[in-house]
């Protein structure tokens, strides 16, 4: 249940814009990387303080500051004074319950995505709050902790491949977006596998293992909805011209992405229907077995109840029975229970009861 509701009691009372994080602390170590670079020269290294990289702000080259762990207070003043980010942004960032948005203040574009991975051992999904702070020459990202899924753009930019070191800022923001929703394809398929193979077991021979997977995954496809819906509106937003900040030449492969997205959020939406219907499936096998059971046991009960008539009969012990001194009664009472099993048999056979 913590994965669905994030305590935020501790902010209750304080006034807006007051700088406190909110959230699983992940790591107590905060690493800052730079990376500067233009078409013709590049630059990266780890810095101590984000201070070192204040002088690059007024610079015309593209300035990527990525920032991982959650910042102290005096860093994230720091950085919202050098920068002029608003104090919502900044209790926003510290905020690492936040649902994904977008927000213009027109000097800069505030935005908020969710970093998945998948924990193959628990069979479960991870998120990890991404912020990125787009302005007009700087990208600040800040994540949970090390570890990220920006490595490959990474290499583009040290080997100049593609366009990316020919564009400016708001490039570098489509393609951190465009690779945190490539990751989400790569988790939806892992569960789409698992999904036919549990089909298959499930039709073989329903079990509680079979169910309690089902349930399972019924959570982790609630879990990435509430991660990945909220984004449409995001990357809607910037594709209609929401900011001033985000050109039209970057607009086009913004839209590429909202179209992975809706393809995402498509898929998730029919594993749900999916596993519902299995859920259904499950139901309706064990009914169906609990059904053979209770015909097999009626059928029984219902052959035994006329010989156990028979029998009751014949086991008063009242005096004047006049089968009782026939000597071939017993076998006569045999006889009859036999062709009245027989006789049931043939019927329920019949009427394709057995």
């Amino acid at each position: 249940m913590p994965r669905f509701i994030k305590k935020t009691s501790q902010k209750v009372g304080l006034p807006p814009g007051t700088l406190i994080h909110v959230g699983e602390k992940r790591t107590d170590k905060i690493t800052i990387s730079l990376m500067d670079y233009d078409e013709k020269q590049f630059q990266e290294k780890p810095i101590e303080d984000a201070e070192e990289a204040f002088p690059l702000k007024d610079e015309p080259t593209v300035t990527w500051i990525n920032i991982s762990g959650i910042p102290e207070v005096d860093l994230m003043e720091k950085i919202g004074k050098h920068f002029e980010i608003h104090s919502l942004t900044l209790e926003d960032i510290l905020n690492t319950a936040q649902r994904p948005k977008m927000e213009d203040f027109d000097h800069y574009v505030y935005l908020v995505m969710k970093m998945l991975c998948l924990d193959k051992e628990q069979d479960a999904v991870h998120s990890e709050q991404v912020s990125l702070v787009l302005g007009p020459n700087f990208l600040i990202s800040f994540q949970e902790q090390p570890g990220d899924v920006f490595d490959s753009i990474r290499e583009r930019i040290r080997k100049s491949k593609g366009r990316i070191r020919k564009t400016g800022c708001d490039y570098l923001t489509y393609a951190l977006m465009d690779s945190l929703v490539d990751k989400y394809f790569v988790i939806l398929e892992h569960f789409g596998e698992k999904m036919e193979v549990l089909e298959e077991d499930l039709l073989d021979n329903p079990t509680r293992e079979i169910l309690e997977s089902i349930h399972n995954m019924k959570r982790e496809m609630i879990f990435l909805r509430k991660r990945v819906w909220p984004l449409r509106e995001v990357i809607g937003s910037l594709t209609r011209g929401g900011s001033s900040l985000v050109r039209e030449s970057t607009a086009v492969y913004l839209r590429d992405v909202y179209d992975h997205t809706i393809q995402v959020i498509d898929t998730i939406e029919s594993f749900r229907d999916v596993l519902a219907g299995m859920l259904d499936i499950y139901l309706s096998t064990v009914s169906n077995k609990m059904n053979e059971v209770m015909k097999v046991l009626t059928i029984i009960a219902t052959i035994f109840i006329p010989l156990t008539f028979l029998a009751g009969i014949y086991g008063m012990n009242f005096k004047y029975m006049p089968e009782l001194e026939w000597r071939w009664g017993y076998f006569a009472v045999w006889s009859v229970m036999i062709a009245i099993f027989v006789m049931l048999l043939f019927y329920f056979r019949r009427k394709k009861w057995i």
